[in-house]
């Protein structure tokens, strides 16, 4: 017999459900009572996956609560999600159809499902996403600053820059108290801080955003934070190959760095001008510099040991 699927389209307030092979559909309202009444529906198929996809975090508590439930759930990348309904030829959108598609695409891919983030763990990632909000913001607003000339508009800057800097005061304050008080991520942070170029900012966005760190081999994590490049090839002719897709926030605070690693570290260093050296476009060298950097702080959370310089 087929292994039971399901595929959720979340919205703000409704969900819909398709139940693959069977073809069975049906909505529930997201909130408290209908995730109660969709978990103790789904509980007696015993799904081999439940599929939730990204919709800028309403899937968040669904997948939570589906999960607490004892169900195995997998949040899915909406653009894969929307190329495979593509390639099944499937031009019509609506929530049903995509609940359909979703359950499809999970029958087809099997992916693997690892366990969701605890509360602690979320919180964390929306005090660290936060921080990243503000500080876009003042440079947004530091870029305003040096094109406008009017007093008036200066001081309003200034006035909205000083809120925003007593704002990110606050939420580091927040930051550092979540990950000191906790001894598992305090022992994490302090790991993957004696590594040169690595520092608290960069390590506690790793923590938070990117909780396998660790546990999976080295291919597995830079597949998930997208460092592993993939190749174009047809025949005799081979393009470029590219990194993209994962984890984008903790792929750009890797390159910051491996920008400081390329400096500083001296193996990583040595690295960097070897690649440069034997022709490799500097770009390139520091994605290669980066994924090694990802390598390292894998392996010293897994062995749980400190940076050690060769």
């Amino acid at each position: 017999m087929d292994a039971i699927v399901v595929g959720i389209d979340v919205s703000k307030d409704r969900l819909d459900v398709a139940v693959r092979p069977t073809g069975e559909m049906f909505v529930v309202t997201r909130d408290t009572e209908g995730l109660d009444a969709l978990a103790a529906r789904l509980a007696p198929l015993a799904p081999a996956a439940v599929a939730v996809e990204a919709t800028g975090g309403y899937e968040t508590v669904v997948a939570a609560s589906l999960a607490a439930a004892g169900l195995a759930v997998v949040v899915v990348n909406p653009a894969q999600v929307r190329s495979f309904a593509q390639a099944l030829g499937k031009r019509a959108k609506s929530d049903p159809i995509d609940a359909a598609v979703i359950a499809h695409f999970i029958e087809a891919t099997k992916p693997e499902i690892r366990p969701l983030p605890d509360a602690e763990t979320r919180l964390l990632a929306d005090l660290v996403a936060r921080r990243r909000q503000i500080v876009a913001m003042m440079g947004a607003e530091r870029q305003r600053q040096k094109r406008l000339t009017e007093t008036r508009l200066q001081k309003s800057i200034a006035r909205l820059l000083a809120a925003l800097q007593k704002e990110l005061s606050h939420l580091e304050t927040d930051i550092d108290g979540a990950v000191r008080g906790s001894p598992a991520w305090r022992e994490k942070e302090d790991l993957l801080a004696s590594v040169p170029g690595i520092g608290k900012i960069i390590a506690r966005t790793v923590i938070a955003e990117l909780p396998e760190l660790g546990s999976l081999d080295r291919r597995k994590i830079a597949a998930l934070v997208g460092l592993a490049p993939w190749t174009r090839q047809s025949g005799k002719w081979k393009g470029k190959s590219f990194i993209g897709g994962g984890r984008a926030d903790v792929r750009a605070a890797l390159f910051l760095g491996a920008m400081v690693a390329a400096r500083h570290n001296p193996g990583l260093k040595a690295f960097r001008d070897k690649l440069v050296q034997a022709g490799k476009p500097k770009l390139v060298a520091l994605v290669a510099v980066a994924r090694k950097l990802l390598t390292i702080l894998n392996a010293i959370l897994r062995d749980r040991k400190p940076w050690q310089p060769a």
